[in-house]
């Protein structure tokens, strides 16, 4: 009985998530840790890092350049009727630019990217370790983590800021489409005042965010499907399956507190 009423105290509940969550954080900075320092050192695995820049960077082309193209259509719709009611409809560019570039552009880039690349990466790994794959690998002294997860990380980087550039380009594009084709502003004055309000430092912003956001969703998305077999709420294929919904879920939230601390000391 004493024994019942201790486990069901809310405040052992508290406690056990509180190290569950802190058993995660630790577990997973300690992957990444490790992936990320294997980049450095010998043998580097170019047929690999390639293979994964071709599936996470290439294979991803056409879904960011299609959520570009009509998110800076949206952008330059809602831009256009908000900004005339101020009579400031001529620097709709400059608005639909500096939305893009600093904030949509890298943010979206890396949630569609988790949507195409980032579930399959967990579904991938998870499958591999409960399948015992992970566990020859150990057993054939080749280290899983750095033949798995390094690889990667490393496409990542290279790719997030390819694939953000790209969406940012298309963006201004869609916002022109819909802001001078549809509506009538000068074209002109719209490239002009993506110009002049856009300078180095709000490129260079956006290229970090998508770096550290590609370190961010790489890790979470191996590390989830990496420990598949730790899951206590299922095992085998439905485990597989918790691990690909959590790493898209987790993968999604950070990417967005990242992307608020991030701007906190960019801005």
């Amino acid at each position: 009985m004493g024994d019942s009423v201790i486990t069901k105290n809310p405040f052992s509940i508290l406690g056990g998530l509180v190290l569950l969550l802190l058993q995660g954080i630790g577990r997973t900075s300690i992957f990444f840790i490790k992936g990320f320092f294997s980049i450095f050192f010998p043998p580097l695995q170019f047929a690999k890092v390639l293979e994964q820049v071709y599936f996470i960077g290439a294979k991803s082309i056409f879904v960011i350049a299609l959520t570009g193209a009509f998110t800076g259509m949206v952008l330059g719709l809602q831009g256009y009727y908000t900004l005339v009611k101020f009579g400031s409809e001529g620097m709709l560019g400059a608005a639909v630019a500096l939305s893009l570039i600093r904030e949509m552009g890298p943010v979206l880039a890396a949630i569609m990217v988790i949507g195409r690349a980032g579930s399959a990466m967990a579904a991938e790994i998870g499958i591999m370790r409960i399948s015992e794959q992970i566990d020859a690998l150990e057993t054939m002294d080749i280290d899983p983590v750095r033949f798995l997860f390094s690889p990667r990380l490393t496409a990542a980087i290279i790719s997030f800021p390819i694939l953000t550039a790209l969406f940012d380009v298309i963006g201004i594009l869609g916002g022109y489409l819909t802001g001078s084709l549809l509506l009538g502003i000068n074209s002109g004055i719209y490239f002009a005042r993506v110009e002049s309000s856009v300078v180095m430092d709000d490129v260079s912003g956006g290229f970090i965010k998508s770096i550290i956001f590609a370190m961010v969703v790489v890790t979470i998305c191996s590390s989830q499907g990496y420990y598949t077999h730790t899951r206590t709420d299922g095992f085998g294929a439905k485990g597989v399956s918790l691990s690909t919904t959590s790493a898209v879920v987790i993968s999604c939230v950070l990417v967005l507190v990242t992307d608020y601390v991030l701007t906190s000391f960019l801005i």
